[in-house]
């Protein structure tokens, strides 16, 4: 049996991408770590589900390139549950009045999901679900 211990993020800014998860999905960050001899920190957030996100920062760290819509080949996006339609909505509202980009509208997939997507701190795509 195999299951996914953890997802991880790399960031240009380990503090910000830190405070947006446990500002807007109540991730809780462990002690920060830190490793001089390879200029690396991190932390590990955790969520009341159990799930865990590992957002990583090295020096030497650059930033992805895409023209916006466009697909890149690997990770898509992190899928995060908040238990209903209306937190849904409410959460994608609230980020949207936060600044962050709202890049897919609250809608009912064709595969049943009812979600939203927003851009976090760093551009990585976080699809809000039931």
């Amino acid at each position: 049996m195999a299951q996914i211990e953890h997802a991880a993020l790399w960031t240009c800014d380990l503090e910000q991408a830190r405070e947006f998860y446990e500002t807007y999905f109540g991730a809780e960050a462990g002690t920060r770590y830190r490793n001089e001899k390879k200029d690396f920190t991190s932390y590990f957030l955790s969520f009341d589900s159990g799930a865990r996100l590992e957002l990583m920062h090295t020096s030497d760290l650059e930033e992805a390139s895409a023209s916006e819509g466009t697909e890149l080949e690997g990770y898509d996006h992190l899928a995060l549950s908040v238990g209903s339609e209306a937190e849904v909505d409410r959460r994608t509202r609230t980020l949207r009045r936060d600044g962050y980009e709202v890049v897919g509208e609250p809608r009912r997939t064709g595969d049943g999901y009812y979600e939203s997507v927003v851009l976090d701190p760093d551009g990585n795509r976080v699809e809000i679900t039931v």
